[in-house]
């Protein structure tokens, strides 16, 4: 019997994925989250062998309960809406064994789960294309100036809370624009989020 707990904050869709998977009769829903911290406790008492994930949950999201767990040899599946690139990294780093769409038969999900214990890896075709391409061309330090740019802080408050000088972080934020191929500070940090490299 493969033991399993889903992660998902959409109660209704949390309910109706539990059903459908205890139809299966080798499959059996031992716990259901509706956060990514929730997921992670019910994961730690419940031991089970797959954990169903959606990505953009309450308190933790599922790619952050995904690297908690990352060492406990349970494995995680992704099941989402979001399609994005970076989100996709994100997990496989994280070490999932699979990230499938929400819009995927409901069936498919099932062969998924059984391919996922057999020892394969799942992932929705639609990611297979982009993630090659959209890595996040931003250097560590880059990364870290635009996230204080989403916090809505000035050139001089990014110089003081990366005790750099303001000449430097003007320099950091003209090489983000041409690297994102964009022209100001708020497209900068849109083309991130929608790319899916920060939240």
């Amino acid at each position: 019997m493969i033991r399993i707990v889903i992660a998902e904050d959409q109660r209704m869709m949390l309910g109706a994925l539990g059903s459908l998977l205890n139809l299966e009769d080798d499959m059996q829903v031992v716990g259901q989250a509706s956060n990514g911290e929730e997921a992670v406790t019910l994961v730690q008492e419940q031991s089970p062998d797959i954990c169903i994930m959606d990505i953009e949950m309450p308190l933790k999201t599922g790619l952050e309960a995904a690297e908690d767990i990352k060492n406990s040899g349970i494995k995680v599946i992704i099941l989402t809406t979001f399609a994005r690139s970076g989100y996709f990294q994100r997990a496989i780093k994280a070490g999932v064994r699979g990230y499938l769409l929400k819009d995927s038969p409901s069936e498919e999900l099932a062969e998924s789960i059984r391919s996922v214990m057999a020892g394969k890896r799942i992932f929705a075709p639609e990611l297979m294309d982009d993630v090659y391409r959209e890595e996040n061309p931003l250097t560590e330090r880059e990364k870290a100036v635009l996230e204080l740019m989403a916090e809505g802080k000035s050139t001089k408050e990014i110089a003081s809370t990366l005790t750099i000088k303001v000449g430097t972080v003007r320099n950091y934020i003209s090489a983000i624009l041409e690297k994102l191929e964009v022209t100001n500070r708020i497209e900068a940090i849109t083309e991130s989020k929608k790319k899916g490299w920060f939240h």
